[in-house]
């Protein structure tokens, strides 16, 4: 039996072995160490172990058993108790960490997230992920057993830092037939969720102090990447159309052309145009974060920058977690020949090999027998119908308070706020207090900018949805009379 006791740190003070033990022992209780129902070594085994008599054990265990530590079930052994005293908690003063500089960068580029409440009653439109009333349960479980049944032996196999070779094949096939994009499986590699894509991307293309352009209002993810590798932001303003095109003297850009995070401006073919000319004239890379331009539920869709790249400037990143469902973090990049090695091996260093591999055989079969393309379909009808509810619900009892911004896609709308800074800040805090959030779209933006916010409706249903909006108006009715 494996036991280790601090008995070193009391052998000196204490003449006596048994007190020794005693103290080590009531130590390791009170520390957690040997928590409740550990069972403990016979006095036999522990006097062995520690170069003592049974005795000095027994009178050790004895003291215990006094004072409530430990009990002795008759043909079974000696266990600590399921009552044990406890001393009163004392502040731990833990030695002060020396982090690196990017440990530093890390640290203080993190920006707390405003999640919704988990209040009994609140109804919150911040993001809590698809919608999983429409989700084929059916389907997924069977694929599922299909890779457990057929293909377990493959799916456990060490494989390599990419990902599983026929989920990449799947996922190529997707894009060439749905986004126009001519990739290859040897292109794409996996990753738990775009964001670790966006860091580790980020980390290999900007070097310390380098400039990247960042959309403005951008991704939080991006900007957090930006700054832990110890680059400087550079804020591309957004307009209607999406970002505005300047000649940066720059070598990195992130974009969401598809459907600007979070505004939902779609970028102008125009602009497309000019971005890769830009990219082409500094040598530069364009980052195409697609989050979830998949639910395209009206207007003509628009080909990702990356199917109009001619010269290997774009990377296209993916992820499955909006599509799906949030907890299944399968991501994926879209890489230029030049830096598909550079990228495996940069994700190698931190996974050696892919994980979740048979969560990546199941959905490259889902994908296969076109249970994800239907989906898809079903999925774009379902957020189209739910954010057209929303809209008009928000015109109906609460226009007066948000300007609701255009929108053909995705899962939130983006709306500025029609009243003061100050107004908007009063008014998210009683909001709150009456039961309904929203999230606030200051922690967006690089600079500050006019109030706005974000809503986000696919994870509420229809009554949810007129309820929160409702007691938004109701909120706003006792501020405008003065709390009356």
């Amino acid at each position: 039996m494996d036991f280790i006791l601090p008995i070193e740190k009391y052998s000196k003070p204490h003449r006596y072995k048994y007190l020794a033990l005693y103290h080590a022992l009531r130590e390791a209780i009170h520390e957690g160490t040997l928590p409740e129902g550990t069972r403990l070594p016979s006095s036999r085994e522990l006097a062995g172990m520690y170069g003592m008599s049974r005795g000095s054990v027994s009178q050790a265990y004895d003291m215990l058993h006094a004072e409530g530590y430990i009990r002795s079930v008759l043909g079974s052994g000696t266990y600590v108790s399921h009552t044990v005293p406890r001393l009163a908690e004392q502040p731990r003063a833990g030695a002060a960490i020396e982090l690196s500089a990017w440990g530093r960068a890390v640290a203080e580029s993190l920006r707390e997230d405003q999640a919704g409440s988990s209040r009994e009653g609140m109804i919150s439109f911040c993001d809590a992920g698809p919608s999983l009333e429409q989700f084929p349960l059916a389907e997924w479980k069977s694929a599922i057993a299909a890779a457990v049944r057929e293909e377990l032996n493959a799916s456990l196999a060490l494989g390599d830092a990419a990902g599983d070779i026929e989920l990449r094949e799947a996922i190529a096939a997707h894009l060439r037939r749905s986004r126009g994009i001519a990739a290859d499986a040897e292109q794409i590699c996996l990753f738990n969720g775009s964001m670790q894509a966006l860091m580790l991307l980020t980390q290999l293309l900007l070097g310390q102090g380098q400039p990247a352009v960042l959309e403005n209002p951008c991704y939080t993810g991006i900007s957090r990447a930006v700054a832990a590798c110890g680059g400087t932001a550079v804020a591309a303003p957004v307009d209607g159309d999406g970002i505005v095109p300047r000649d940066w003297d720059a070598r990195l850009l992130f974009v969401t052309p598809g459907r600007q995070f979070p505004t939902g401006a779609v970028l102008s073919p125009a602009r497309r145009r000019e971005l890769l000319a830009w990219a082409a004239r500094r040598n530069a890379v364009i980052i195409e974060d697609d989050y979830d331009s998949e639910f395209r539920f009206a207007g003509r869709p628009l080909e990702p920058l990356k199917a109009l790249d001619r010269e290997d400037r774009v990377v296209y990143v993916g992820s499955f977690s909006k599509t799906m469902f949030a907890s299944l973090r399968i991501g994926y990049a879209v890489l230029p020949p030049s830096l598909t090695l550079p990228a495996i091996r940069a994700k190698a260093l931190y996974e050696p090999v892919s994980p979740a591999r048979l969560e990546q055989r199941a959905l490259a079969r889902f994908m296969r027998r076109g249970e994800y393309a239907r989906h898809l379909r079903r999925m774009r009808r379902y957020y189209g119908e739910k954010q057209e509810g929303f809209r008009a619900m928000m015109q109906e009892h609460a226009g007066r308070l948000f300007e609701l911004q255009p929108s053909q896609a995705g899962m939130h709308v983006y709306a500025h706020w029609r009243g003061t800074v100050e107004d908007y800040e009063l008014f998210r805090a009683v909001a709150a207090q009456g039961g309904v959030q929203f999230r606030d779209a200051s922690i967006y933006h690089l600079a500050p900018g006019a109030p706005a916010a974000c809503f986000c409706f696919a994870h509420l249903n229809r009554e949810q949805i007129l309820e929160g909006i409702k007691r938004m108006a109701d909120v706003w009715k006792v501020i405008s009379s003065g709390g009356k």
